[in-house]
């Protein structure tokens, strides 16, 4: 026979334990709950022969639990110990960045590391304090936690500087005089081709004076197009998609705003469509 008892006082944790072992799909256990001193006792009893399978059972479903009420929990008093000095908005982000991070696979590991932690302990142990032992038995899954925390917290801090980017440059497009009238783009290979209104190619200045903005944020070999845009400021600029759009296009349609037309099937998006097959 195998006792052991589970000790909370959160009462929407005990109903959720209270259901989870109503549906329990083993013979010979035994529910019951009572108040002693400081928390309320879940105590279960199973007086079957299959103790290892009853107990990896239970600690799978614990498992569960502790990710469900408390996971949340922890990630916000990480981001508050550890990133103090953000803003109360930008905690809020980063913990909602946090909550979408924790994927589906990582959610799995999360719950083999702990269910295997548990099933260590009930073997040997007759109690079990939640609180007490996510703190001092999960080390690795707050661990993990803490890994995914500076993740989403580095995430934040680069989508962050990005719009503020995008911004400065818009700030730049709108207060400047365009100095012509259309700029055709042709994207290739995550590679740029600037073509006039003649649609002769436009050579990148290569000079550093000319380039319009500095920014740790980079575009690879789409520098260059990008200065040359924000020296030329078309009235109107023709994004011409060959294969697919990606990062760099989708940053062109966020600077240069409602002067973007994107097409991927007109005489010059057939022209290098057909090249790219030769």
């Amino acid at each position: 026979m195998k006792s052991f008892c589970i000790k909370t006082n959160n009462k929407e944790l005990i109903n959720y334990l209270l259901k989870e072992l109503e549906y329990f799909d083993m013979n010979n256990i035994y529910v019951s709950i009572y108040k002693f001193k400081l928390y309320q006792n879940i105590i279960i009893h199973y007086t079957g022969k299959h103790k290892d399978e009853f107990l990896k059972n239970i600690s799978t479903i614990l498992a569960y639990t502790i990710i469900d009420f408390y996971e949340p929990k922890i990630i916000k008093n990480l981001i508050n110990s550890n990133y103090f000095y953000f803003s109360t908005s930008e905690k809020k982000a980063i913990y909602n960045l946090c909550l979408n991070n924790v994927d589906f696979a990582g959610s799995l590991n999360s719950i083999s590391i702990i269910s295997n932690s548990l099933f260590e302990y009930l073997s040997c142990e007759h109690s079990l304090i939640l609180e007490g032992f996510i703190n001092f038995r999960l080390t690795n899954y707050i661990k993990s936690l803490d890994s995914i925390v500076d993740m989403c917290v580095n995430k934040f801090i680069i989508d962050r500087e990005y719009h503020e980017f995008i911004s400065l440059l818009k700030l730049y497009i709108s207060s400047s005089e365009s100095t012509c009238d259309v700029i055709h783009l042709i994207y290739q290979n995550e590679e740029s081709i600037l073509l006039n209104s003649s649609k002769k190619i436009i050579k990148p200045d290569t000079t550093m004076n000319s380039f319009k903005y500095l920014s740790d944020i980079s575009f690879s070999s789409n520098d260059l197009a990008l200065n040359t845009l924000l020296t030329l400021l078309p009235k109107k600029l023709y994004i011409h998609i060959i294969d697919k759009e990606d990062d760099f296009t989708n940053t062109l349609k966020l600077i240069f705003d409602d002067r973007v037309f994107v097409c991927n099937d007109c005489s010059i998006c057939n022209l290098y469509k057909l090249k790219a097959k030769v």
